[in-house]
């Protein structure tokens, strides 16, 4: 047995465990922690998936029922000091995650650190394409008996998170891929894939194609509506897609300020940096090089200017242009594309 699985085992053992998600979890955060949970199972220790967030896409919902995924919402479950919380795909104190009662004593994520190492009792953090990869490998690597279910689950999270193996690969989740693709039952996978998009959000995604401002290759999309992350995520990897666009921003209302979702091509802008710096005095970002999340306060947002929308486009603006070595260009009040 690997240390790193050994050393899991010996903390968990004993204690309730839940399996916290970040909140309206991807396929690649319920995937993780679906696989996580069987993993554990397999040593006879029991758990609970959770996340905070009511809304279930169609293409997330149909990965549940079909894998006979067990998911609760926070809502729905009673917590305790003592009990033990494992974060995937997530790490505390970061804006895409809420705090629960239990004791937060784990961590297995693939994105840059945010916290303290010491802030877990346990944490394997690897910089891959997605968490699933990391859960996949205590299988491969501990040569555990993986069931199709689970393999079903690791392998559509880790084509999600990486999209169709476009961005953010390494070649360990190249190796993963070989190692799920003979177990998974691809036909399902498929099935996933091709239900992204509801229905009721087409209308939606129509009017946010005539609401993209570019400025210099930057695309600034504002969803004037409340929607789930999930397709704010869409709907910035479609726009990345044009052949004008090189870095998206796109932002819906959520709770009392914005939830962004980031994306870039570019390897001299990083995602999850710029975020980050774009939005300290306002909120707070993160992410890898290529894909990244973060959340805006409106009322800081309306402290620097009555225009948020302008606001938030020069934020990101100025953090872009200083990284490219350039004077910084703003967004002036046309909404047209400036060079």
């Amino acid at each position: 047995m690997t240390k790193e699985l050994s050393r899991l085992l010996k903390l968990l053992n004993g204690h309730r465990v839940f399996i916290q998600t970040h909140n309206f979890p991807d396929p690649d955060a319920i995937a993780s922690a679906f696989g996580l949970q069987e993993l554990l199972k397999h040593f006879g220790i029991k758990t609970t998936i959770c996340y905070h967030g009511t809304d279930v896409r169609s293409a997330t919902a149909s990965m549940i029922t079909l894998l006979e995924i067990e998911m609760f919402s926070d809502r729905d479950i009673k917590m305790s000091a003592e009990d033990y919380i494992i974060t995937v795909d997530a790490q505390k104190g970061n804006s895409n995650i809420l705090g629960l009662d239990g004791n937060e004593v784990a961590c297995i994520d693939h994105h840059p650190t945010f916290c303290e190492a010491e802030s877990y009792r346990f944490m394997d953090v690897r910089i891959v394409g997605s968490c699933a990869t990391i859960i996949a490998d205590y299988y491969r690597a501990n040569k555990i008996r993986m069931s199709e279910r689970v393999a079903t689950a690791l392998l559509y999270g880790l084509k999600m998170d990486t999209k169709d193996f476009t961005r953010s690969v390494t070649q360990m989740d190249i190796d993963i891929f070989s190692y799920l693709f003979r177990q998974a039952d691809n036909k399902k996978i498929r099935h996933f894939q091709t239900n992204v998009l509801q229905y009721n959000e087409l209308e939606s995604f129509a009017d946010s194609m005539h609401n993209i401002e570019i400025y210099n290759g930057i695309a600034f999309v504002f969803l004037d509506f409340t929607c789930a992350d999930a397709f704010v995520a869409t709907v910035s990897d479609f726009i990345l897609d044009l052949d004008a666009v090189v870095f998206v921003v796109v932002y819906s209302r959520k709770g009392n300020g914005f939830k962004f979702s980031v994306r870039s091509e570019l390897e001299e802008l990083d995602s999850g940096a710029i975020t980050a710096k774009a939005l300290k005095d306002c909120g707070s970002g993160g992410g890898h090089r290529t894909m990244a999340g973060g959340y805006a306060d409106e009322v800081k947002l309306l402290e620097m200017s009555v225009d948020f929308r302008k606001t938030i486009q020069n934020l990101f603006l100025n953090v872009i242009e200083k990284k490219r070595g350039r004077e910084s260009i703003l967004a002036d009040n046309s909404g047209k594309q400036t060079e």
